[in-house]
Order: structure tokens, then sequence, then C-alpha cells
């Protein structure tokens, strides 16, 4: 008589090993598609519905923030398990920066600065330089908790983190940086609403949400792949470029663009100097395993 031989129950030949329901089949096949086909439609309709109807986009951004979470975290569960999901948020305690981390912190609301001084449209602070950086500090600790850990950990660690790991650093950048751009469209609506917004002043906000996103994403991707899968570094230097836009010596904001993009091209130097790819390059802990017998833009498996 031939008996078969018994085979352990492991993730792979499991009772979970066949997707039982749609939602968990996209989870494993398109993550990033059904986080975006559920999550954009949702923004613009609630962001720009409360803009048309004259209300305060804030309770609108908040619920953003919390589907985002929300469907990062169910999906990496539906794929992964609990494992997944301890994943997704693990990089918010990857701490261990080091010092050149601090300096891209604090150069970010200095170049901002610099590049009010060379264009002539740096405004003199009337309570002096020490409460411009006092109120940056707030606002970069006040975004960074209540908002910039929780999207890069969307945007970095789920999103971002998948696409490098498929197309390297510099594609993966540039694809994530598109539904970035995408899902921030209402926001030129934020400041005077529907009826108080003209064209003209959508047009700029737009252009400067087009030309940030990829040096943003760029500049965040070289950060994920540095630290080790940092969503903690991501969510700061994120609340760096916010809080330097919004400090009252820079009227408008702009100013961040051009000191973004120094920034950016000052790392990227930095890392060809010390032999790192600009173009290649993935974060292997943020690379769920759901994805991990796939091959990933260097040729092997995360």
């Amino acid at each position: 008589m031939n008996i078969q031989p018994v085979v352990p129950e492991s993730p792979e030949h499991g009772p979970d090993a066949v997707p039982r329901s749609w939602f968990q089949r996209a989870a494993i096949s398109h993550p990033i598609l059904l986080l975006l086909a559920v999550a954009t439609p949702f923004v613009w309709i609630t962001q720009m519905g409360s803009a048309v109807a004259g209300l305060d986009l804030m309770p609108a951004k908040l619920a953003e923030l919390l589907l985002l979470v929300g469907l990062a975290t169910a999906i990496s569960r539906a794929a992964d398990q609990r494992r997944g999901v301890r994943q997704l948020f693990a990089g918010l305690l990857r701490w261990r920066l080091g010092w050149r981390y601090v300096v891209l912190v604090a150069a970010m609301p200095l170049l901002t600065v610099a590049v009010a001084v060379a264009t002539g449209t740096l405004d003199p602070p009337s309570d002096g330089w020490i409460s411009v950086a006092l109120t940056y500090l707030m606002f970069l600790v006040i975004g960074a908790v209540t908002a910039n850990l929780w999207e890069e950990t969307v945007w970095g660690g789920f999103v971002q983190g998948r696409l490098m790991a498929r197309h390297g650093l510099l594609v993966g950048s540039l694809l994530t940086a598109v539904p970035v751009f995408l899902i921030h469209l209402p926001l030129a609506f934020e400041t005077d609403g529907w009826s108080g917004t003209t064209w003209q002043n959508v047009l700029v906000t737009w252009g400067v949400l087009l030309v940030a996103a990829p040096f943003q994403r760029y500049l965040i991707g070289t950060l994920l792949i540095d630290t080790g899968g940092s969503t903690l570094a991501a969510g700061l230097i994120h609340a760096s470029i916010n809080a330097a836009g919004a400090m009252v010596v820079v009227p408008g904001g702009w100013q961040l663009v051009p000191a973004l993009i120094l920034l950016t091209a000052g790392v990227v130097v930095y890392r060809r100097w010390r032999g790192r790819s600009a173009t290649d390059g993935y974060a292997p802990a943020l690379t769920p395993a759901s994805e991990a017998g796939q091959h990933t833009a260097l040729g092997v498996s995360p």
C-alpha cells in the first residue's frame, strides 16, 4: 500500500494559499492598483465636493489619510497576513538614521531661504529669525506626527517600496510621483474654495505640484534605500519640505521647489561619490513576502 507523504501546512500550502475573495486576489495580484482605484476617486469626490460647497477641506483630508492607511493595512493583511501588516508599519521604528539625515532635514529650510534671497522674494521676519526657526520646528513636528509619517507609510512604504523593487530607484520613484500628483489636485482649491480660486491660480498650484512631485519622490526613494526602509525618515523629510514652504519669510512658498531640486541634486552627487547608483536600488525591508518570489529591478529576488 502506497502512503502519500504529508506536506506540512505553510503559507504556500495552507488554507490561505488560494485567495478566496476578489479583494484578496486583487491584493495579491495588483495591490497598488487596488489602493489607487479606491482612494483616488474618494479623495477627488470628498475634497472637490467640500470645495464646491464652500466647506473646510480639513475633514476630507483627514478622511483621505484614514482611508489610505486603512486600505494599505487591509491589502497588506489580505496578501501577507499579520506579517504584512507588521512589515507595513515596521519602517516607522527604524530610527537609526545617522548624522547625514539631520543635515538633510536642516538643509531644506536653509536652501528655501537661500532661494528667496537669490530671487529677491525674502520677506524679513518682523519677530526675528528665532521665531521663524521655532515655527518651522513646530510645523515639522506637528505635520510629521499628524500626517506625513502616515502618508509615507502608504506612499513610501506601500507604494514606492514595491515600485522600486520592480523598476529600480529612478523609475520606481517617478512612477510613484504620478498618483501622488493626481491625488493632490483638489488641494488647489483648499485656501479659497471653488468660487474664490481663479483657474490661473489652479494651474500655478498644479504646475508647482507637477514639478515638485518627481524630485520629492526621488529624494525620498534615496532615503528609503540608504536607511534600510525607514518610513520614519521619509515622513520627517516630507514634513521638513512642507514646513519650509510654510515659513512666513517665503511668500507663496514656491521657493521650496528650487530648494528641493538643489537638495536632490546634492544627494545624487553625494551618493555617486560614495559609489551608489542614481538609477538602481530598492529597500528589501519594504518588499512584502507575497512579492518576494518576483524578480526585482536588480535581477534577484528581494
